[in-house]
Parts: C-alpha cells; structure tokens; sequence
C-alpha cells in the first residue's frame, strides 16, 4: 500500500515528546524491557500490521508512538485509531531506543490485555480444546503456539508456572495477532488440572519418541494438551497426572521437535480428527 504524506489535520493530534521521562513512554520502555503488564494492564505491541490487526480485533488502545521519521505511516493508522488515544510523536533515535527491535517500523502501542478466564477458555472451542505451557522459556516457541492454537480451533491456552510472559513483546510478535483473541489464562497448574478433569477433559502429554503416535490417539473428545520446557520437558510431578503420552513419529536421528512445532502438529490432528468426525456425523 503506497503510504501517502500526513495531512496537517492528523499532525495536530500527535504530542511531540522529545526526553526519555514521559510517563508513557517509561512504560512502553519498561515493558519492552521486562516483559510484564503496567500496573494498569498494557502490554506493547510493534508494527503496522500488529496495529491494523490490534485495531481490527477491537482491542482498546492507551496510547500510539510515532517516531518521528515514519510521517509516512501516521495517517494511515491515526484514521483507524480513536481521538480520545493519545498519540505520541518520539525522536527515531529515542524510539529505536524504547522498542528495541531489530527493525523497527515506527510505530509502537500500549493496547489493553483482554480479560479471559479458563471457563471462557473452555467453552470457545466444543468439544474443548486447550493447550497448556508447562514451563516454557522460549518467546517464539510459546508466541507460535499462540498462532497455531487460533489457526486449528482452540479454545484457549493455559499459561502454567514458569512459562514465559505472553506479554512478552517477542512472544506478542510471534503470536501475528492471535494474542488479541485467544484466550490466555496464567494459573497454578494444581488449579488448572482439577477444574479440566470437572468439565471432562482429557490430559495428553507430548513425548519425543514413547507413547501413543498421534496419528492413533483418540482427540476427538474435549483435550488439554501439556507442552513442556524445552529441554527438560513436562515437569516430573506432572507426567503421573496425565491421561495419555502422545509422540509425533519423526525419523531416528531426530531427538525431538522444537516445542511450538511440536504443538502445532498436535493441534492440526486434533482439529483433522474432529473434521472427520463431523463430517461422518453429518452424512449419516
């Protein structure tokens, strides 16, 4: 899309700001630097299609950060965004600074996390359909697994005790949107697992190369399946409480998969599985 220049009409709602002590952009610098919500609930997100799909998913915006060598993107986004957001025009060296991706766009946000409980996780997808991180560390790994959960029809994902921050810029990058929609709930794990097995879920685990091959699990009925670290694995009071160890058939030499591919493949049988299902159910 050609960008066009920005009108004299848009520049007049941007507020310049030219030093690093601007409560907002403190709290933009402060959640690129540890990953974590304001104390008000904002996360940060980067880019122009982060933004459009943020604005098309009807999340709220506390404020939008423009640096001032990107005039070129400012009306494109301003005519999305509503006046009451306030708007920020920064220095590129500062807004480079703050948001510390390798190439930055020139556009930043503080957008409000959206609300989700592990009910609302539950009831999006019938029969249910989770994903739960057990410990995962790797922002990309969890932000794929995010992707992956909205693409085959999940309704939610748990996120368990040391699992990375969902709000993790790198994990919202990875997730290309889905974090606006998709549930993520962060809860103890001793919580989680007696409320899924009240509703009737089943546990699966994941196991390099022991357990049932995906291909022959029974994922038709309502699922949470467990991702563990990516090198130790699901921790070790977890495994007894599992229902059943699925394993992705994978060539000798391959010690295991990088752990959001590994999700993504589960969740694409479990959603080619309930397909079939479906559809046998409609024909007779």
């Amino acid at each position: 899309m050609p960008e066009a220049p920005t009108s004299s009409s848009a520049r007049q709602r941007l507020r310049s700001v030219s030093g690093r002590h601007n409560s907002l952009l403190k709290d933009l610098r402060g959640v690129y630097a540890h990953g974590a919500l304001t104390d008000d609930g904002c996360y940060a997100i980067e880019g122009v299609r982060l933004m459009e799909e943020a604005i098309r998913s009807g999340v709220k915006f506390r404020a939008v950060f423009f640096s001032d060598s990107a005039t070129a993107l400012m009306d494109r986004i301003l005519q999305q965004i509503s006046h009451q957001v306030d708007t920020l025009l920064v220095p590129a060296k500062l807004f480079q600074e703050t948001v510390t991706s390798e190439s930055p766009q020139g556009v930043a946000a503080l957008v409000y996390r959206k609300e989700a409980s592990l009910e609302d996780a539950l009831l999006a997808a019938k029969p249910a359909l989770l994903l739960v991180a057990a410990g995962l560390q790797d922002p990309g790994n969890l932000g794929t697994m995010l992707r992956s959960a909205e693409a085959f029809g999940a309704g939610g994902i748990v996120l368990g005790e040391g699992t990375v921050s969902v709000y993790n810029p790198k994990t919202v990058r990875a997730t290309a949107g889905a974090i606006f929609r998709l549930p993520a709930i962060a809860a103890k794990l001793a919580d989680v697992i007696p409320r899924l097995r009240e509703s009737g879920v089943r546990l699966f685990a994941t196991s390099s190369h022991k357990g049932t091959p995906l291909d022959q699990a029974e994922l038709t009925g309502p699922a949470a399946f467990f991702i563990g670290n990516e090198g130790a694995g699901l921790p070790r009071d977890l495994g007894p409480q599992m229902d059943e160890f699925v394993a992705i058939p994978q060539a000798k030499p391959v010690e295991s998969l990088n752990a959001g591919i590994a999700a993504s493949i589960i969740l694409y049988e479990a959603a080619r599985q309930r397909r079939k299902a479906r559809t046998a159910g409609a024909t007779k």
